[in-house]
């Protein structure tokens, strides 16, 4: 119970402290619009939000009982920009995401709606830090002009021009919601440990994006012991984590598709992404039935890639 209070309290503090030298550093930001000095002044809030990841880092540290398992590729570009998707099991997935990809990958920025921009200071943190504030409209707004249908990619790829040309690790949870069994049969999912995948968010960060993406990096976060509460997690209370990380290219077809307008864009967004559900669902399984450590779910993980592609080879001839 103390040991929860007291990282609570840790973060709280860590967070109210960087939102400060946020808050300060975008006043700045906010008086100049554009040159050189700004741009320094954009490293500097970015190397803040890090640090702001890499204490709730250090807290996480101190608990013995939490064992981590993770496998990285080598291959990552700090200076490169990247679309994420992972699955989504708790609340405390957010930092499992900030605990592995902090220092490891360009920092993490997120969709969110254009609504949080006035959350006291922390909208206004959010903004110097690069998020991308969409503006999107209800079913109701669009039964009453429905010449709106469509305008949120375009708010989006508004919303992303900025991050086009910066490194960045675009953040998705394709499920929306975390995962549950009840969940999962109300869905009739054709996963066992997922939900059906929504197409929406990635294909808006694809669109806005476009050839300025350099690759996706694939997350699956696994608790073989079961999930826990945010709760559990941030008290420190004995749990296994186990994330495999890959990094994949991106179909071309896929980079700058308007799969609003286009049928055969939708398609094959819809396609691709769930393949990579397909994918990520397997390798959870094998996890959870062999009890296997990371670096071999990847090792297996991509045995089953191999042997798909060459299965392909064959029907091909």
């Amino acid at each position: 119970m103390m040991q929860g209070v007291a990282a609570l309290l840790v973060v709280g503090l860590n967070t109210i402290a960087v939102t400060l030298l946020i808050f300060v550093l975008a006043i700045f930001k906010l008086l100049i619009p554009v040159g050189g000095l700004r741009s320094r002044i954009n490293r500097y809030l970015s190397a803040l939000g890090e640090l702001w990841v890499s204490i709730n880092k250090m807290v996480l540290r101190c608990y013995r009982g939490m064992e981590w398992d993770i496998e990285f590729p080598d291959k990552l570009d700090m200076s490169g920009r990247y679309l994420v998707f992972c699955n989504h099991n708790s609340w405390a997935d957010i930092m499992v995401m900030q605990y592995c990809l902090n220092r490891r990958a360009p920092f993490m920025r997120f969709l969110l709606k254009q609504q949080l921009i006035w959350v006291p200071f922390l909208g206004f943190a959010w903004w110097a830090l690069d998020m991308a504030f969409l503006r999107r409209y209800s079913p109701q707004q669009l039964l009453k002009d429905p010449l709106l249908r469509g305008k949120d990619l375009e708010n989006a790829a508004k919303a992303c021009e900025k991050l086009k040309h910066i490194p960045v690790s675009m953040m998705t949870f394709p499920e929306g919601t975390r995962f549950t069994e009840a969940k999962r049969e109300q869905q009739k999912s054709p996963y066992r440990h997922l939900l059906r995948p929504r197409f929406g968010g990635v294909g808006q960060v694809l669109y806005s994006f476009g050839d300025a993406l350099d690759a996706l990096i694939d997350v699956t976060i696994i608790y073989p012991a079961g999930t826990p509460t945010f709760w559990e997690f941030i008290s420190g209370q004995p749990t296994k984590i186990k994330i495999c990380v890959r990094l994949k290219s991106i179909d071309d077809g896929l980079l700058g598709a308007n799969f609003r307008e286009d049928p055969a864009a939708k398609v094959c967004l819809k396609t691709w992404l769930e393949k990579n559900w397909a994918d990520k669902d397997q390798l959870i399984d094998f996890v959870i039935n062999s009890g296997a450590s990371a670096r071999d779910a990847i090792r297996y993980s991509d045995t089953m890639d191999s042997n798909s592609n060459a299965a392909k080879g064959l029907d091909h001839e």
